[in-house]
């Protein structure tokens, strides 16, 4: 997941952006003014800069301008404030500003412009198809529920038997989730098979996202809510997907 610098002079809103983020699977840099946000700047860089505009040393703006003056506007800067005008936020989107956050902020507006900030920061790969019937994909790509039951179910038509392991053509360089490859019993109900597929999917692509339910929301086409019943149907741990990493 993502680096993010957090600068807001108010506390309470430092924790609360903090906690939402972490909540995402993000690493949080804090900073309570310019002085520390430069600090912080020259130590690393963040993937993307969440920047209130009216701060007691240096506002937000300044700071903008600064970075961008010297080379330092690197990565994508989301503006914050709740008494901004709306020639303020132009002028911070004419200095590269990637977007303008009016107070207070809500949890989907924010989920959004950050999924947006960093989307544009690095462009997601794209991944031709292929005309053949299990589709050949790079490392890591997403496989749907339906097209891994197509492929189930059409190596079951071709003569294998009784317990099938993914790893031939399509899936062998597919990592998935906590173990290096997935065993599904055939000779199983489909209800029963469906939902042990379905739980692995899951796992793997929460191992994948660190646990971020908005990334995995996106990435499977549910909505959270839907998802989050989902997972609870299928016995999905959320802990300790969260905790999961990628080998």
């Amino acid at each position: 997941m993502a680096t993010i610098l957090v600068v807001d002079d108010e506390h309470g809103i430092r924790d609360l952006l903090s906690e939402i983020l972490n909540d995402e699977g993000h690493t949080v840099e804090l900073a309570e003014n310019a002085a520390q946000a430069r600090n912080i700047r020259q130590q690393l860089r963040p993937d993307l800069v969440l920047l209130d505009i009216w701060m007691p040393d240096t506002d937000g703006v300044t700071l903008l301008k600064e970075w961008s003056s010297t080379g330092l506007l690197t990565m994508p800067v989301i503006m914050m404030s709740g008494h901004a005008t709306i020639d303020t936020a132009v002028e911070a989107t004419r200095i590269g500003a990637s977007a303008f956050l009016e107070k207070p902020i809500t949890l989907q507006k924010l989920l959004k412009a950050v999924d947006q900030g960093l989307n544009k920061a690095v462009p997601p790969p794209k991944v031709a198809a292929s005309p053949l019937l299990a589709p050949q994909r790079l490392p890591g790509s997403e496989v749907t529920v339906e097209e891994a039951m197509t492929m189930t179910l059409s190596a079951h038509a071709v003569g294998l038997n009784g317990a099938t392991t993914f790893n031939g053509a399509g899936l062998a360089n597919l990592p998935l989730g906590p173990q290096p490859q997935q065993t599904f019993n055939l000779d199983s109900p489909l209800r029963e098979a469906r939902d042990e597929f379905e739980k692995a999917y899951f796992e793997y692509h929460l191992a994948k996202e660190s646990g971020s339910m908005t990334r995995v929301a996106e990435k499977t086409g549910l909505e959270r809510t839907h998802l989050y019943r989902k997972l609870k149907q299928l016995g999905v741990d959320l802990a300790r997907a969260k905790r999961g990493q990628l080998g």
